[in-house]
């Protein structure tokens, strides 16, 4: 609830980031790697798509391990454990309002989820063609020299092109981390605690396979989920670093006057901070901070257990 809300509030926002995105694609020139550029795009857009596909498959099958349950697990009778007044939630004494409740838990529970499947993916692709876009302005500026030839004049105005288009990415990575900076925080801090409390309530029920089970499917989804946006995180770091490397690839002191020098060289200093999906509060989203998250779960897990000993 707390991110369709969020995503409510920010449409606008979001619209205008994907606009911009829309003129990134048409942003480059017909250069000779140009079909290279084709490439990596038509990359970054598969693999987020497989991606949308296998998380979309765990979040079916957890709808269907959830809704199901209470009819091979005699002690629940409901998708999740509530007590109504009047024990409207008991099938013997209110067997139509147990229907009901039954009903809208389980449409609530799909809802929900499928919802944040595509609300994972609306803010996920963002990130991935901010990614592409830093991957583009890589090639770009490695093939400036195959490009241009030797037509100084060219060779300015592409210099001076791509300098803007390294800007307005960077701009577009800190209004995207803005306008996710709520949704960014909640999931680091949900995803931390399904992973803590599901292995708790996993080792719990241990001797209950069907239970365990369904605890089991929720740590997968709920790793899978903390370690594809560490991973992604990781991406956007490395590929704007890499930026660097290819902006003093395509210096050469005896081409361009003093401005383009300095541009390549603005373009080298801007790079030296690598962009990062990261929330207002909380640490970028990359494998380091993962394993640190994952570390802290393990110490709470572990507190759990023996509190329970």
């Amino acid at each position: 609830m707390f991110k369709m809300i969020h995503f409510w509030i920010n449409a606008d926002k979001i619209d205008q980031i994907i606009d911009d995105l829309e003129k990134f694609y048409r942003w480059e020139t017909k250069s000779p790697v140009q079909k290279e550029i084709l490439s990596i795009k038509r990359w970054h857009f598969l693999v987020p798509a497989a991606l949308m596909g296998t998380w979309l498959f765990l979040v079916t099958s957890f709808n269907l391990i959830m809704v199901s349950t209470p009819f091979w697990v005699e002690s629940q009778k409901l998708p999740f454990h509530v007590a109504y007044p009047f024990e409207l939630h008991n099938p013997s004494k209110h067997p139509i309002t147990h229907a009901l409740v039954f009903i809208s838990q389980g449409y609530i529970t799909i809802y929900s989820l499928i919802w944040i499947v595509f609300g994972e993916f609306l803010s996920g692709s963002i990130y991935v063609e901010l990614t592409s876009s830093l991957k583009v302005l890589c090639i770009e500026l490695r093939s400036l020299h195959l490009y241009c030839g030797s037509s100084n004049v060219l060779f300015d105005r592409e210099v001076n092109r791509l300098a803007l288009f390294h800007q307005q990415i960077i701009c577009l990575v800190d209004r995207a981390n803005q306008v996710f900076n709520g949704a960014l925080t909640m999931q680091l801090v949900v995803n931390f605690l399904l992973i803590s409390l599901a292995g708790f309530e996993a080792m719990v029920s241990r001797h209950d396979s069907e239970v365990v089970a369904e605890y089991m499917v929720l740590i997968v989804m709920a790793l899978g989920h903390l370690s594809c946006w560490s991973k992604f995180g990781d991406f956007l770091s490395q590929e704007s670093m890499e930026v660097a490397v290819a902006a003093y690839e395509a210096y050469d002191p005896t081409r361009g006057n003093k401005s383009v020098h300095q541009r390549l060289g603005l373009i080298i200093l801007r790079a030296q901070k690598p962009l990062a999906i990261a929330s207002r509060f909380l640490p970028p989203f990359n494998l380091v901070n993962n394993l640190a998250v994952l570390n802290q779960c393990y110490r709470i897990f572990t507190f759990l257990m023996q509190t329970m000993e």
